[in-house]
């Protein structure tokens, strides 16, 4: 039995806090859930994945997170309790979905899952998605601890039947990937099976309804400010004249900060886990207690301009501080240091920092930039379109997943790169204004998130490049998912259908479509080279599992390489051309680690002396 399914209240389980989070949404009673996955949340949808198949959840991985949403929205509206979870840019395809939803609502209870990414560990922006709350005027919640996590989810729910309305459940990636011991609640049971009743009028967004749903959506954000004010993940703690107003976990931040500063007589912390609708007395009761304040919040001054026009409102003078060159940036997470920091420098108290620790004796660390995998078939394709492409100037959009890492030397095969499904757009744009050749990559998941319109667009529209589809067999960079042109039964899952990317590719009307094997390195080489010559659209789809995921599979059947010292030259085209990590140099001389090495041979083809052979059984 999986351990999240484990039904016993009050037992004490250490998890991570993904894990606590699709506990919280089982003990809530959600019966249905959908995903695109995507870190920092991705181990919430493996975790619920898991559990549907021990149990009456349903759950799937979507095409994309608008879908995503779309197939959750309509279950709520039949009456069962649904979750739609993403990473923070996920929200931006779901977004045409989620401004209507609003207006919608919901029968069952619907919680929205947004995971924000401040720092950008693996993002593109650090987006804060606390205005999409604002922009849909929809109820957002976001907890400040692992447990706490797991605690809100049944709130979120509860409230979210309550209002008629989604809620927006927000994380930060310290909170999704922390671990923490959480006490176990009581498992609700869940309703699988829902109804919907017809009522055009109410569900059916068309202008004459929108404007009557719009009002609802107002009475319904009046009714959230109530339930505010009484939430009890809004919370207060302390005494004193100096107020902290703040959300999420910058809360721990400055309750350790208020702490360490032996403050705790003169400062008073008003934590918002309700933090949409503003609970507005709440804080204007909080403001009128205090000589000064500060906002501490990660990101955006979203608290800090909302809660300046509660006190202008008020007529309060006091002063509000926030985002200012010397207290809080924009940028980035915050930390315990920066945050005990800030809160000294905003009201004078005497601080000084810690000694920064000598370590000049200490030998410099090693720099370990991300790379791709050894194995990983992406390797060799960038190698082959490189090779085939030598001579030409070339432009190369790329995409977002594990392929993007070879935007690195030597590769460097990665040129613009905006959002998930736009390299073919781009390339349509860059086709267009340029005389370059363009060569664009996607992954064979983000191809079905959101490539597929774009190679449409180029189709019609008569653009002149080719797309490199890189088709490993999965979604490599969030964990192995799977997506609609997986093969399940090699899972073990029956109940799925395939999709062929190649078949798509020509139903849309690409006229020149090439399946390669990039482990063929010459046949790879001239398949592009006629792709790159052809004027017009053209496709390569390269098909080569995921080394990992092919591992996961016990597929792996390959033995790995060595150098043969009495041929090498020294030549290091296997360093300089593909830089795989499973190289290393002993005493100037390439050699390789047996541990590492994939045996996928390519490194072996491009050796011009063949001093790269196989280990010997």
């Amino acid at each position: 039995m999986h351990k999240l399914l484990t039904d016993s209240p009050g037992q004490k389980m250490l998890l991570l806090g993904n894990e606590a989070i699709a506990r919280g949404a089982i003990e809530a009673g959600v019966a249905f859930a959908s995903t695109y996955p995507g870190t920092p949340s991705s181990e919430i949808s493996l975790s619920l994945f898991q559990m549907s198949k021990e149990s009456d959840l349903y759950f799937e991985y979507s095409t994309n997170e608008k879908v995503a949403l779309e197939v959750a929205a309509a279950a709520a509206n039949a009456g069962v309790r649904a979750m739609c979870m993403m990473k923070h840019v996920g929200l931006n395809v779901a977004a045409d979905v989620l401004m209507t939803l609003a207006y919608l609502g919901c029968k069952g209870g619907m919680v929205i899952l947004t995971a924000d990414d401040p720092f950008m560990f693996s993002s593109q922006n650090e987006q804060d998605n606390r205005y999409y709350a604002k922009l849909s005027g929809l109820p957002l919640v976001e907890p400040s601890s692992v447990e706490e996590a797991k605690e809100m989810m049944p709130y979120a729910f509860d409230l979210s039947e309550k209002l008629g309305e989604p809620v927006l459940f927000r994380t930060t990636t310290r909170i999704n990937h922390s671990n923490a011991v959480v006490r176990l609640g009581n498992l609700r049971e869940r309703k699988c099976k829902g109804d919907f009743v017809k009522n055009p009028f109410a569900y059916v967004c068309v202008p004459a309804v929108s404007r009557k749903l719009h009002v609802r959506l107002l009475e319904n954000m009046d009714s959230a400010r109530e339930e505010a004010e009484k939430s009890p993940f809004n919370l207060q703690k302390g005494e004193g004249k100096w107020g902290i107003i703040c959300n999420g976990v910058s809360y721990n931040y400055a309750a350790d900060g208020v702490k360490d500063l032996g403050t705790e007589d003169k400062v008073r912390i008003l934590r918002l886990g309700f933090s949409h609708p503003l609970p507005e007395k709440m804080i204007r009761d909080f403001l009128g207690n205090c000589e000064k304040v500060l906002i501490i919040e990660e990101g955006e001054p979203v608290l800090e301009e909302a809660v300046k026009a509660i006190a202008q409102e008020a007529g309060l003078m006091l002063p509000i501080r926030g985002k200012t060159p010397e207290l809080f940036s924009r940028l980035y997470e915050f930390d315990p240091a920066m945050v005990r920091k800030g809160i000294a420098t905003c009201f004078g108290i005497p601080y000084a920092a810690p000694a920064v620790p000598d370590l000049s004796d200490l030998p410099e660390i090693p720099q370990r930039p991300p790379t791709l995998c050894a194995g990983c078939s992406h390797r060799a394709t960038y190698y082959a379109v490189k090779k085939a492409a030598e001579g030409k100037d070339t432009i190369y959009p790329s995409d977002i997943g594990c392929y993007t890492l070879g935007f690195l030397p030597p590769l460097s095969m990665a040129d613009f790169v905006i959002c998930m499904g736009a390299s073919a757009g781009t390339a349509c744009g860059f086709s267009k204004v340029t005389d370059k050749k363009v060569v664009a990559f996607i992954g064979d998941s983000t191809f079905f998130h959101s490539g597929i319109a774009g190679l449409i667009n180029a189709v019609f529209n008569q653009h002149n490049f080719t797309l490199v589809i890189l088709d490993n067999g999965t979604t490599a960079m969030t964990g192995h998912q799977p997506h609609p042109g997986v093969d399940m039964t090699k899972l073990n899952m029956e109940g799925y259908g395939r999709i062929s990317i190649e078949a798509v590719v020509r139903a849309i009307g690409v006229e020149h479509v090439t399946v390669i094997r990039p482990f063929r390195v010459g046949k790879s080489i001239e398949a592009v080279k006629e792709a790159l010559d052809f004027e017009g659209v053209s496709v390569i789809i390269s098909q080569e599992i995921c080394s990992l995921y092919a591992k996961s599979l016990k597929e792996h059947k390959g033995r790995p390489f060595r150098v043969n010292p009495g041929k090498c030259k020294n030549h290091r085209n296997c360093i300089d051309d593909l830089a795989c990590p499973a190289f290393y140099l002993q005493n100037e001389r390439v050699m390789i680690d047996p541990e590492l090495c994939w045996g996928c041979a390519v490194c072996a083809q491009i050796c011009p002396e063949n001093a790269i052979v196989p280990v010997k059984k």
